[in-house]
């Protein structure tokens, strides 16, 4: 396999290869890796590979299976435009963005929908608190229609959020857990290994500015007065127990 593997990449024509998660088939549970070929790359990217891992990047359908929403196919489409060079197919999908949530900052519609969701549920409950009966369930399918439309773009907006915060107007960059264009070199000195999690690294954890022995300390202290409770909890039982000739 090793040996095929360095052929294949010697020959400049591995483009792009992206690492699928679990229950993408209806079939089958198990992961997957694309591979996608190009004999027509541009001499410049003949030494490179994009390796995409996106065994984390998915929307849920149910328990057993996942797939891509069309704007998270458009984003990793985005990716590999940016790869080969191709902007201007990038800023046609911002603009596409655009289009359909609106201009202005894509954090701040997200918020301003995220609002907007809060706000129509807490009408949909007061409106129904005051309906007669057999209003009720019109006036929540009403709002039900109104909230599902929300959470529609509230869902574009997170993709608009998340290849914008990356690549902002349009230049390529790695991305530590996600994505990185890797030399022939570089997949030399792994073995010519294929797979993309060997390449991006790992996803940096944020710091979230707790103190990791301060609040171990008081999970401590909560665990013993937690204990503390219980034990007086069983002797209450105990004695009520007694009490009752048991």
């Amino acid at each position: 396999d090793k040996d095929i593997r360095e052929q294949l990449v010697k020959t400049g024509h591995v483009d792009a290869i992206i690492s699928v998660g679990n229950n993408f088939f209806y079939t089958k549970s198990l992961p997957c890796s694309l591979w996608f070929f190009d004999k027509g790359k541009a001499e410049e990217l003949k030494d490179k590979v994009l390796f995409i891992d996106a065994r984390n990047y998915f929307t849920v359908v149910d328990r057993t299976l996942n797939e891509w929403s069309d704007w998270q196919l458009k984003n990793m489409n985005a990716i590999v435009w940016l790869y080969r060079g191709e902007t201007e197919k990038y800023q046609q999908l911002i603009e596409e963005y655009h289009s359909v949530l609106g201009e202005g900052d894509f954090e701040e519609i997200l918020h301003a929908q995220e609002d907007c969701i809060k706000e129509l549920r807490s009408e949909a409950k007061s409106a129904a608190d005051s309906a007669a009966k057999k209003d009720k369930k019109r006036i929540q399918a009403e709002f039900d229609e109104k909230i599902a439309e929300q959470e529609e773009q509230l869902t574009i907006a997170k993709e608009a959020v998340w290849l914008y915060s990356k690549f902002g107007d349009g230049e390529y960059q790695d991305v530590p857990g996600f994505c990185k264009i890797s030399t022939q070199t570089e997949i030399e000195e792994k073995s010519w290994s294929l797979t993309p999690g060997a390449y991006v690294g790992v996803t940096p954890i944020e710091d979230d500015g707790v103190d990791f022995h301060e609040r171990m300390g008081e999970i401590h202290e909560e665990l013993l007065k937690l204990q503390e409770e219980s034990n007086q909890l069983m002797d209450t039982i105990s004695q009520n127990m007694k009490e009752m000739g048991l």
